[in-house]
């Protein structure tokens, strides 16, 4: 299969590998990172191995494009970026996103998530893309409001964090905004 490769001025994207094992189980491992993921911190490489045999089989299927972000200067990883696609009717994907914390705070999330929200309407075609986040993940809120997504609801309750249980809200993107946004 033919995977697609996309790039900015700072980061380049990659399907995920087998390989990538190791730099995934430590972005998983990070506290820091897991505050606001439903994962959970893996108890052993081998838990975070089912996660990827799990995105592996999804990217097969073409129902989630799982991408590997890397600098473009030195080809260091600096997280994960997906999209997952729901009913092909209905043309809609849903988008996620971890990064180390080292690379917090410097736009590349937001830089990350322009690209890939090009290339669900580009590429593969879709009408709307949305994104759930826990509420009290200020800088997840930034960024899809910097990207040009509208907060469309609140859902009370739902994300099991460690914390104990979290409102979420819930944002989108439809391709005609984003046709707007380009100009």
């Amino acid at each position: 299969m033919n995977h697609p490769r996309m790039s900015t001025s700072r980061l380049q994207f990659r399907i995920v590998e087998l390989s990538d094992i190791e730099p995934i189980h430590t972005l998983h491992s990070i506290k820091a990172v897991d505050q606001y993921n439903t994962l959970g911190i893996p108890t052993n490489i081998e838990v975070t191995q089912t996660v990827l045999n799990r995105w592996l089989e999804a990217i097969q299927l073409r129902k989630e494009y799982v991408f590997v972000i890397e600098s473009s200067i030195d080809k260091s990883f600096v997280g994960l970026i997906a999209i997952r696609i729901g009913n092909p009717k209905y043309k809609i994907g849903e988008v996620w996103y971890k990064i180390l914390p080292e690379f917090w705070g410097v736009g590349y999330v937001t830089e990350a998530l322009r690209e890939l929200l090009n290339f669900g309407f580009t590429t593969l075609n879709l009408h709307r893309i949305e994104a759930g986040c826990a509420v009290g993940n200020i800088g997840s809120i930034r960024v899809l409001e910097k990207v040009g997504m509208t907060k469309e609801g609140h859902k009370r309750k739902v994300l099991p964090l460690k914390t104990g249980w979290s409102d979420n809200y819930e944002y989108a993107i439809l391709e005609e905004d984003w046709e707007k946004l380009l100009g």
